[in-house]
């Protein structure tokens, strides 16, 4: 009994699914790839994007969550350690802000992603570091400060072309669906 136990659960092991990042990065190659037909639709499931985006993240960042909560709502959440990504990125802190920035902080994103006709615009609803709410001014502050320096491509509150041809992002909290067009 104990044997067939034992084999029943390697017999399951050996024949798991890759994994939802591969899933997911074959998908995002695929669409990169430029060689889709105009009108198809390439779905990530909420598995998929959280094993890509738990891969994917810059050293300084681990346990990710990403969550479609509403269409077009998503919600992000990680424990970041500022001072780590900045010096990941070639750009350690001076002594100062190191003693502001190092240290693994929860950090939770909400943002609504709107999209059509090829572009996209982001914008951040509401930001929480350490269970204290930024908004306002002070998050404006951030954004310019710290986000756009760190990555000098993001886009905020202002459209931006999608690339690779994509027509729009379908934002569902059952999946995100990737419509490619002309």
């Amino acid at each position: 009994m104990k044997f067939c136990l034992i084999a029943s659960v390697f017999a399951a092991l050996a024949f798991a699914p890759a994994g939802d990042y591969a899933t997911a990065k074959r998908k995002i190659d695929l669409i990169e790839s430029d060689r889709l037909r105009p009108g198809a639709r390439v779905t990530l499931t909420p598995r998929e994007l959280n094993d890509y985006v738990a891969h994917e993240v810059p050293p300084g960042v681990r346990n990710t969550k990403l969550e479609i909560v509403s269409p077009g709502v998503a919600v992000g959440s990680a424990m970041v350690d500022f001072g780590q990504v900045r010096s990941a990125q070639g750009h350690p802190p001076g002594w100062l802000i190191s003693k502001l920035l190092n240290g693994e902080r929860p950090v939770r994103v909400t943002a609504r992603i709107a999209s059509s006709n090829g572009q996209a615009t982001v914008q951040v609803q509401r930001v929480e570091v350490s269970g204290l709410e930024i908004d306002g001014r002070t998050l404006d502050f951030l954004i310019q400060n710290f986000l756009i320096p760190m990555y000098p491509n993001a886009a905020v509150d202002r459209p931006f072309e999608l690339g690779h041809r994509i027509e729009r992002l379908d934002l569902d909290p059952a999946a995100l669906g990737v419509v490619i067009g002309h």
